[in-house]
């Protein structure tokens, strides 16, 4: 389970003293817990290593983002901070898919749920979601189903 590569990292950067590390890899725990408390009001629980990785995915994105602001800003420190965090977490993200293989992924299932325009997109983002959300970041799959589809 990812979550217990989680930990063991944790205790691996506390013996190393790897500050940098514990301080991410704690950030990354907290992420989940967080998570784990809304899923508890949640009739259907999602299954724990495709939440783990929505939440680890979801971290990298918005660190992305708070990259993409620091570098415009002119705080090239802060950026360099963040990217280090991406790095730390991005070990624990399973490995994504290429773009060949998404769009081979893409083509299976645009063949399989018969969609032939652009009205067939939600469908086939959901039966991609379902399949692949943790081998793919659905923001890069949004433009390849579109351009499937059109």
């Amino acid at each position: 389970m990812i979550r217990d590569d989680i930990k063991a990292a944790q205790i691996a950067a506390m013996k190393a003293g790897d500050k940098e590390s514990r301080a991410a890899i704690s950030l990354i725990q907290s992420a989940i817990k967080n998570r784990d408390i809304e899923e508890r009001v949640k009739a259907q629980p999602m299954e724990d290593d495709a939440m783990v990785v929505e939440v680890l995915q979801k971290m990298v994105k918005q660190r992305r983002e708070s990259i993409d602001m620091y570098v415009k800003g002119g705080r090239q420190e802060l950026a360099d901070v963040e990217a280090a965090e991406v790095a730390v977490i991005e070990r624990f993200l399973p490995q994504q898919m290429s773009e060949a293989e998404t769009s081979a992924a893409i083509e299976a299932i645009k063949a399989e749920l018969g969609a032939s325009g652009m009205k067939d997109m939600g469908r086939v983002m959901a039966e991609l979601k379902a399949r692949h959300a943790t081998t793919l970041d659905m923001s890069k799959a949004s433009g390849l189903v579109k351009a499937a589809l059109s």
